[in-house]
């Protein structure tokens, strides 16, 4: 963002080359203005869009789309910023207005069946989805198509897609986390594995799928604690989930063995594996 000094010594620059020179005149000077402006806002949309807080830039954009309504650029920013601050219901609304504008883009369509999943409307989704010619071939696109089709149950179009998708970004760990979580919901438990192997491998840092890793290991009967970058803390996290996949196949002995390993394991009071172990020896008991 220009700092304020600089914008007023250019302005002042500009109205005393207007004081002195009969050749400029208001007009032009109003015109000058207006691209000092227009530049310092384009880097104020940038900040509210990437580093302000969430709320905040919801505030910002609708405060200039409703000064402004016919701007494309400031409709997305609200609707992005809505994203953001986790308010999808308003976020439908925001894209819908986005898309209805003359200027949108098949991106901006994308976006709206984003913020419908995001919103639970699965159906209004796929039609959106189908409104995009088939030469918009985006990883977004695509890992949407994925996920609409896993709500249908279509799998090998899911497949083909998570597929497709995958191929079309260098990030691909959450994509693969999602395509395993589909398999580990049709029952395919080495399929997902394989997948939240790979997920782990393109970001150790991705927790959710060492968890799903250990639940696919788990519905297995693999009870020992995959190879896996991982804190403390989620070490004992993934006893845990562990001893719950047991417990839930009726492998009492080993729960009540990962329960115990998740408690010492963990470097405070671990509460939720302390109380499953006393219900699982309670229970055993009576």
């Amino acid at each position: 963002m220009r700092h304020p000094i600089l914008l007023s010594l250019c302005a002042a620059g500009i109205f005393g080359l207007a004081g002195c020179e009969q050749g400029i005149n208001k007009e032009e000077v109003d015109r000058a203005l207006q691209d000092i402006n227009v530049v310092d806002e384009t880097n104020l949309n940038e900040v509210m869009l990437s580093v302000a807080d969430a709320d905040e830039a919801v505030n910002y954009f609708r405060r200039a789309s409703g000064q402004q309504p016919d701007r494309i650029d400031l409709r997305r920013g609200l609707a992005q910023s809505l994203i953001r601050a986790g308010r999808p219901t308003e976020a439908v609304s925001a894209w819908t207005r986005v898309v209805e504008h003359e200027d949108s883009t098949d991106a901006d369509k994308v976006d709206l069946a984003d913020a419908l999943i995001r919103n639970n409307e699965w159906e209004r989704a796929a039609e959106r989805l189908n409104e995009v010619p088939p030469t918009h071939e985006t990883f977004k696109r695509y890992r949407l198509e994925a996920m609409v089709a896993d709500s249908k149950g279509d799998w090998s179009r899911a497949d083909s897609f998570y597929e497709t998708a995958i191929g079309l970004t260098t990030r691909p760990a959450n994509v693969m986390n999602n395509w395993g979580f589909s398999k580990l919901s049709r029952g395919d438990y080495p399929g997902a594995e394989r997948l939240f192997t790979e997920a782990i491998r393109n970001d150790q840092t991705l927790f959710t799928a060492k968890n799903n890793l250990v639940l696919a290991r788990g519905a297995q009967k693999k009870y020992a604690l995959p190879v896996v970058p991982a804190t403390q803390t989620e070490r004992a996290q993934l006893l845990y989930t562990l001893g719950l996949s047991a417990a839930k196949q009726g492998d009492t002995t080993i729960a009540k063995g990962l329960f115990r390993d998740a408690i010492e394991t963990h470097p405070q009071h671990f509460e939720e594996a302390t109380r499953s172990l006393r219900a699982l020896e309670s229970n055993v008991m009576n």
